[in-house]
């Protein structure tokens, strides 16, 4: 399960590219073995603290995972030793527990089958020594507690070890009258009655429990959900609409965003995506399938169908084709740690925003460009409409994302690098590594710098594989601290670190 036990030291240098290296999967499957669709697994989350890791399926379970090497035996934190460049071992986690966090359900009003499927999970502010997470499915968000529990047992059986029958068994009282114990005088014999004794042993077990659930406030499917930095509040996004919750009240949510039109056939774009701000409780943004995001500010009004800046890439010029809009849509955005930029993913590409500046886009780095001539066949399939997640590293240097065949892709996102790597979700994830020439930076303006980088020549993926559009990556993140990388390939979670 594990990779190999090397020790790697802290880099000196942040910008330098990073070597990837294999550390951990779990649920490998075998050569030729098939994955049932209920155990693959659709989202994945780090905990702030990146000591946590949870996963969802499309089965409704959430599985969670622990960090084994939060302290080094030498003595001292992890921090500490960190900031002294002792030499850590990769980091490892193990199998934590699991719980079914969602059942399929059907709605008889509108004659509608409501998937198990996990959707979006989101960790909350612990307390106490208990984690406690957020998990939704399409229609119903749930709000789960994880503690450790001491296990209790039975003992001090009212039976004597010593008195044994003839197959080894211990010989156990008779009980006549209705259940009163038979008195024998004989030497060895039971005079009294002794009841069963629970104790509490060392022994603990983590165990779930549901606090809370959200229910019947979407009309559409739930698409996101996002956690508030004031602890108290979080998001939830459908198609049309985002909800405003508290935490403590389960039986109503505002309505802060509303794009739903008049009439129906007046849509013309919908929501994609909706993430807080990491540290104004007031800001949040939210993306369309148009290729637009939108940041809002509640303190403006209740209900936010005005936005305080709107980032979309300039209208490029030419003929546009029928897939323009397609490829546009975002389907996922993430803010960096510090707020200041937003990484946005849509079909073709990865785009870094700077709030503060809403002309274009920071940079753009080119995911799979060697798909452009195949987009018809991407349609006829619908991978097209495939839903790629984004994350970025928790010190803002760099993001990563997923593509086909089981391949991801880092990019170095900081002012002049040309940094670029494509991994494989294996054990060896360099094996169809080829590295690939960046494209020239172009200069708009003066302060206008758009980068974009990853292009391959036309191809198959670059290292003239054949493409399996039904191996995708879609769900990766980034550990918050270290450049660590958890990365589903269906049923397995692949662990990377550099």
């Amino acid at each position: 399960m594990n990779g190999g036990d090397e020790v790697v030291a802290a880099s000196a240098d942040p910008s330098l590219p990073l070597e990837w290296r294999f550390s951990q999967v779990f649920g490998e499957r075998s050569a030729g073995e098939e994955v049932q669709e209920v155990d693959i697994i659709s989202a994945i989350e780090f905990d702030n603290s990146g000591d946590h890791l949870a996963t969802g399926d499309r089965g409704g379970r959430v599985v969670l995972f622990e960090r084994t090497d939060a302290n080094n035996s030498s003595g001292g934190t992890r921090r500490d030793l960190e900031e002294t460049d002792y030499p850590l071992r990769h980091p490892e986690f193990r199998y934590k527990t699991e719980f079914q966090s969602h059942d399929p359900e059907f709605d008889y009003l509108k004659s509608l089958e409501i998937e198990e499927k996990i959707n979006k999970i989101r960790w909350c502010q612990t307390a106490n020594g208990a984690l406690f997470l957020l998990s939704t499915n399409d229609k119903t968000i749930k709000f789960w507690k994880v503690q450790d529990k001491k296990i209790k047992k039975i003992c001090d059986m009212n039976s004597d070890p010593s008195r044994t029958v003839g197959n080894g068994t211990v010989a156990s009282p008779c009980f006549v009258n209705g259940g009163v114990p038979e008195v024998n005088n004989s030497p060895g014999g039971i005079s009294s009655l002794r009841l069963p004794v629970v104790v509490t042993s060392h022994e603990s077990s983590p165990v779930a429990r549901c606090r809370k659930v959200y229910a019947h406030a979407h009309d559409y499917h739930i698409n996101s959900i996002s956690n508030n930095s004031d602890g108290e509040t979080f998001l939830s996004a459908d198609d049309l609409r985002i909800n405003l919750w508290n935490m403590e009240i389960n039986n109503q949510s505002f309505n802060i965003v509303d794009v739903k039109p008049a009439k129906m056939e007046d849509l013309s774009e919908v929501i994609t995506s909706a993430e807080f701000h990491p540290t104004h409780c007031n800001m949040l943004a939210y993306s369309s399938s148009k290729g637009s995001i939108r940041l809002i500010d509640l303190r403006q009004s209740a209900l936010c169908d005005s936005h305080s800046k709107l980032f979309e890439e300039p209208e490029a010029a030419g003929p546009k084709s029928f897939f323009t809009e397609i490829i546009a849509s975002v389907s996922d955005i993430k803010f960096a740690k510090e707020g200041r930029y937003l990484l946005s993913r849509d079909y073709m590409t990865l785009k870094l925003w700077d709030i503060n500046m809403d002309s274009g886009p920071v940079a753009t780095f080119q995911v799979h460009e060697y798909l452009k001539p195949k987009l018809c066949d991407l349609y006829e399939n619908d991978s097209i409409f495939d839903k790629f997640e984004c994350c970025i590293s928790g010190n803002g240097l760099r993001a990563a994302t997923g593509s086909y065949s089981n391949l991801f892709r880092v990019f170095g996102v900081s002012p002049g690098s040309t940094e670029t790597a494509t991994l494989e979700a294996s054990r060896n994830p360099m094996r169809r590594h080829v590295p690939i020439p960046s494209r020239p930076s172009t200069a708009l303006s003066s302060i206008t710098r758009v980068i974009s980088r990853g292009s391959e020549s036309p191809g198959v993926d670059g290292n003239s594989n054949a493409l399996d559009y039904t191996t995708k990556l879609l769900h990766l993140a980034w550990h918050p601290n270290e450049n660590s990388i958890a990365c589903a390939a269906a049923n397995s979670l692949y662990m990377y670190y550099a």
